[in-house]
This record gives C-alpha cells, sequence and structure tokens, in this order.
C-alpha cells in the first residue's frame, strides 16, 4: 500500500513518465527489488491505481441507472458514458497517461471493455459495421487528447463533454452512410 500512495502522490507532482522506480521506492521507502517483485514497470503501477475508477465506471455501465446504466437509448448511454470518461480524465489523467506505453492503452482489460460496450450501444443503434467506428470512437477520450484540448486549448470539461454528447447523437443517429464492402 506505500507503494501505491507514494506513486500516487509522486505522479500528482509531476508527469508520471518523468517519475523513475528509484523515486517510487525511496518515496515509499522499500527497496528496489521489492517494488520490481510487486510491480514491473512504472505503467503497472499507475494500472494499479487506476483500476479501481475504472472497475467503478464498468459496474455503472453494466448494472448502474440510466443513462449511464442499462435502460436508456444508445445515444444516451454513450454521452453518458463519454461524461463519465471526462470527470475520470479530468480527476485521473495523470494517470491514465503513467499507464500508457507505446501500445500499451488497447491491451489493457478497460480498454477492451469499453471496445466491447461501445460496440454495444453501436449495434443497438443499428449502426451499420460498427467495429470500424470502435477506436474512432474511443480516440477523444484518450488522456493525450483530452489534455491537449483542456491545457493547450483551454477547453472546459463541460465544453468537452458537450462536443462528445453531440458525437455520441450523430453516431447513433439513422445511418445514412453504408460501409463499403
Amino acid at each position: 500500500m506505500r507503494i501505491l500512495e507514494a506513486a500516487a502522490r509522486l505522479f500528482a507532482e509531476r508527469d508520471p513518465n518523468q517519475v523513475t522506480m528509484d523515486e517510487i521506492a525511496r518515496a515509499a521507502g522499500v527497496g528496489r527489488g521489492t517494488l520490481y517483485r510487486r510491480y514491473p514497470d512504472r505503467a503497472a503501477i499507475a494500472a494499479a491505481l487506476l483500476d479501481e475508477h475504472e472497475r467503478a465506471i464498468q459496474e455503472e455501465l453494466l448494472r448502474g441507472a440510466p443513462p449511464l446504466g442499462p435502460g436508456a437509448p444508445p445515444a444516451d448511454r454513450l454521452a453518458a458514458f463519454y461524461g463519465a470518461m471526462v470527470k475520470l480524465l479530468e480527476q485521473h489523467a495523470h494517470l491514465v497517461l503513467g499507464t500508457e506505453v507505446g501500445r500499451s492503452r488497447f491491451v489493457t482489460g478497460a480498454y477492451g471493455f469499453w471496445r466491447i460496450h461501445v460496440r454495444t450501444l453501436l449495434v443497438a443503434a443499428q449502426v451499420p459495421d460498427p467495429d470500424r467506428l470502435l477506436d474512432i470512437l474511443l480516440a477523444p477520450i484518450s488522456p493525450d487528447v483530452y489534455l491537449q484540448q483542456r491545457v493547450n486549448l483551454n477547453y472546459s470539461p463541460e465544453r468537452i463533454t458537450g462536443a462528445l454528447s453531440y458525437l455520441a447523437r450523430q453516431i447513433t443517429a439513422a445511418p445514412t452512410v453504408e460501409p463499403e464492402p
């Protein structure tokens, strides 16, 4: 637990990609061997910290009240999902950035869960060939894109959520373009 607490503090203070495993071990008061036995790298530590927050969203998607949970139209659920992800990114973008090393974002259980959730909503909305859209629809909630909008473009979380809600409603509207054969 000391390791995760120390890492959370360091990740909140500066870019997680600049925090070294040695710094985490020192801040936690443990040896490097202890740290590496529990966590092979910085991304694994960030993933452990982020896991609890992602699980809460997953639980809401599966069993929560509409519109985030079952029972609402696909457009409303997709918009609510985007809203929940913006909230997660606003509170924990530093952790999400810390988990992303190379292609690691695309192989996490959470990303796979988000893909299945979005696909389920697109199928329910009868969007043709939904698989071609999954990564496109998840790209706006990547931490790099989110921080570009928040930090460099100075967009508010509400503005980002509004744009994503618009996207959700447009993509789930009656399809007008058929997929290529």
